[in-house]
């Protein structure tokens, strides 16, 4: 069963079905690490202070999207994690450059849709948004694609001990805004919310050092959290919820 999307997101998003998904390993000069790197060592050492289990590896941000009829190839290249969080904590100030990421958006039978707190240790503690990761080397094919379906599916599995329903259709939209590509798969599970949150909270529990803090649902707008939700999550919720 596929999950009815309003055609309108959120002001300063635009949201896109598709059909399909992919994305590509490019080269990318990128002017504005090499002009700023100073700036980047100097937030990577904040960041490391805060929070000490950072780690700087390899992953991809997006130099290009394009989009034909119901389908989307982003041009991903490979960047250190220290530059990335710079940037996005600096206020994406290179428009020529996008945060891109997948993730599973599970629904559950009775209409609600669950989302995770991020843990003390992550980059992004305390925010609440669908379980997730930014794409890296591990998602790169030998023919040079980059399987964002895939790394949505290990994320949301990793992080929720959820498996995907056979036969779950494969509908995506796309979130767009805020120097961000959120290439979202929303999934009907044949359970309701509080089974589902109560799989996960199980799921946590036999994790040494789970990266969500805890799972929320949200059943309508009112339950939109605006301080700690990110404005994709917002506008993807308020797309799925009548005013």
């Amino acid at each position: 069963m596929s999950v009815e999307i309003a055609a309108q997101a959120a002001p300063g998003f635009s949201i896109t079905p598709l059909r399909r998904v992919a994305a590509r390993r490019v080269e990318h000069d990128w002017a504005w690490a090499c002009d700023n790197a100073e700036a980047i060592d100097r937030n990577w050492e904040r960041r490391k202070a805060k929070t000490p289990g950072l780690f700087d590896g390899p992953v991809y941000l997006a130099s290009g999207c394009a989009i034909a009829e119901d389908a989307c190839e982003a041009s991903l290249f490979e960047v250190r994690y220290s530059r990335f969080i710079a940037f996005r904590d600096a206020g994406v100030p290179d428009a020529l450059v996008a945060n891109a990421f997948a993730a599973i958006v599970p629904h559950s039978r009775d209409g609600a849709v669950l989302l995770g707190v991020m843990g003390a240790q992550t980059a992004n503690a305390g925010q609440i948004y669908f379980p997730c990761g930014t794409p890296d080397p591990g998602d790169l094919r030998g023919d040079g694609t980059i399987d964002l379906a895939g790394s949505a599916e290990r994320e949301f599995l990793e992080e929720t001990g959820l498996t995907l329903p056979e036969g779950a259709e494969e509908e995506w939209v796309l979130l767009r805004g805020d120097g961000q590509l959120a290439f979202l798969r929303p999934v009907r599970f044949d359970a309701d919310a509080e089974t589902l949150k109560a799989r996960i909270e199980a799921h946590r529990g036999h994790e040494d050092e789970p990266e969500l803090a805890r799972s929320v649902i949200v059943r309508s707008r009112a339950d939109i959290d605006a301080a700690r939700m990110p404005g994709y999550v917002q506008a993807y919720l308020a797309s799925v919820f009548p005013a």
